[in-house]
């Protein structure tokens, strides 16, 4: 102890000055009705809401008049809800930690729109676009030739009603979505609003669609499932983003829950980008499932930017003979903002492939937490899979943890491999850069807005993909204005 502190600790410790004004004790009664007038506490994997219940799964069925078979699969889903703890796994401990959000007020969307409140053109570079503004649509439109194929992109409870044998075995049982998670089941049972985009055998369009949720109203909560298939042979690419609402004054917060369940023919091809550029007020909880089938390919090239609280978890099946998954997300955290990234990926079919990339740059107090699990099934022979995981801290503050995990019951196979790593900035990279006339703020820019191009470069349309390279330089931007004036200051 240094000589300082020993003086602050004994005169932390000594009696007060004769004369000086005591603190009165606390009366019995005072600390009571103090306890009574605090917030009470929650621990980290206490769900900050409480809207979803019986009544609820009634006023969503009775307000659509949907049939018995949905209003029993809604209620097994809040079943489930009820008994399932926020997060099972016997291969890491627990890292979700709830307690920045604050939704004890939200009110969920009950009532929703089934069609666009006008005619809207098809954006250029798309095949197609529908966009939701809070439980609204705003958009929807299919350009010729995309509709003359067969393509259907509709609103989920539209769908319900013009084809309600094809929702029902998409939805019926729940099996597209993770059966032992929380979360899933919540937007299982009390989803209000939802997307069916299917693409009929052989159809392959050459523009993508863009699907875009316009949410984060303070005090609202959104439930949605968007439900994608492409039949056998198909071929098609999918730009989804969420984006502030119009309505994002105040100081409450807002909840999104979405998902999006994806299911693939035999030799199908999907690349689906997603950007999620919601306001720091908004919780955001998303989950996305996989179906694969024989010599079917998929890939996933995500970017977490927004948020106050964003929960993604990702689970893909790789069913058939030959398929083949990529999966590429990435976050960019300021502030205090939390990312829970969760990654499950099952090799069942013979000769499947799996490349599974998360990378995180955090500033500020910021946290991520990646997870991810390989699974290797007896039936993958010669399977091949990579899990990395890699965090970049900008400030001391910052939090990046990362748990790759294989689980391997075939010995016969190409690869299965994990890698991670978290720390600074590789200040070789820097010298590198200023040994060719780089200054040093130039050189950690080029260096961060790098090691997130692996996602930046998959977005499947012009204008996102640039529009993703602004927000993620933006941000940068006011990261680093920010600092300066807490220099300065």
């Amino acid at each position: 102890m240094t000589t300082r502190q020993t003086r602050d600790a004994g005169a932390a410790a000594s009696p007060p000055p004769a004369g000086s004004a005591r603190p009165a004790p606390r009366t019995r009664r005072a600390r009571a009705s103090a306890a009574a007038t605090a917030p009470a506490r929650r621990g980290p994997t206490d769900l900050p809401f409480s809207f979803p219940d019986r009544g609820l799964v009634k006023a969503l069925a009775a307000e659509r008049e949907e049939p018995d078979w949905l209003r029993a699969e809604r209620l097994a889903a809040f079943a489930a809800y009820e008994t399932l703890p926020l997060e099972t796994n016997r291969l890491y401990t627990t890292y979700v930690d709830l307690r920045s959000a604050d939704l004890a007020g939200v009110s969920p969307y009950v009532r929703t729109a089934t069609k666009s409140i006008s005619a809207a053109a098809v954006p250029p570079g798309t095949s197609g676009v529908i966009e939701f503004r809070e439980g609204g649509i705003v958009a929807l439109a299919l350009d010729g030739a995309t509709a003359a194929a067969g393509v259907r992109l509709e609103p989920l409870g539209a769908a319900l009603r013009r084809d309600p044998d094809a929702v029902r075995a998409a939805l019926e049982g729940g099996r597209s979505l993770p059966a032992d998670d929380k979360l899933a089941q919540l937007a299982r049972g009390f989803w209000s609003q939802g997307v069916r985009l299917a693409i009929p055998d052989g159809v392959r369009l050459e523009r993508p669609i863009l699907l875009r949720w316009a949410v984060g109203r303070p005090g609202r909560a959104l439930v949605s499932r968007t439900l994608v298939s492409l039949g056998e042979g198909a071929e098609a690419s999918i730009v989804e983003e969420l984006v502030p609402s119009p309505a994002t004054d105040g100081d409450r917060q807002g909840f999104f829950a979405g998902t999006m369940e994806v299911s693939l023919g035999r030799a199908a091809n999907l690349s689906i980008a997603g950007i999620q550029e919601l306001p720091e007020s908004v919780v955001a909880f998303q989950h996305r499932t996989s179906l694969i089938g024989p010599g079917a390919q998929l890939r996933w090239a995500l970017a977490q930017l927004g948020g106050r609280l964003v929960r993604s978890r990702i689970d893909n099946r790789l069913e058939g003979d030959g398929g083949s998954v990529e999966q590429a997300e990435i976050v960019f955290g300021s502030g205090d903002q939390v990312f829970d990234l969760t990654s499950y990926t099952r090799h069942v079919g013979r000769d499947t492939t799996g490349n599974l990339l998360s990378k995180g740059v955090l500033q500020d107090a910021a946290r991520t937490y990646m997870k991810g699990l390989i699974t290797i099934e007896k039936s993958a022979v010669g399977g091949d899979s990579y899990l990395g995981e890699f965090g970049m801290n900008l400030s001391k503050k910052a939090r990046s943890v990362a748990i790759p995990s294989l689980e391997i019951d075939q010995p016969n196979v190409r690869r299965a491999a994990h890698s991670s790593s978290v720390g600074p900035i590789d200040e070789g990279q820097i010298f590198y850069l200023e040994s060719r006339g780089v200054d040093r703020e130039t050189a950690r820019r080029l260096i961060v807005l790098g090691f997130l191009e692996p996602v930046v470069a998959r977005v499947p349309l012009e204008e996102a993909q640039e529009r993703l390279r602004g927000l993620l330089d933006a941000k940068w931007g006011a990261a680093r204005g920010a600092a300066r004036v807490g220099v300065a200051t």
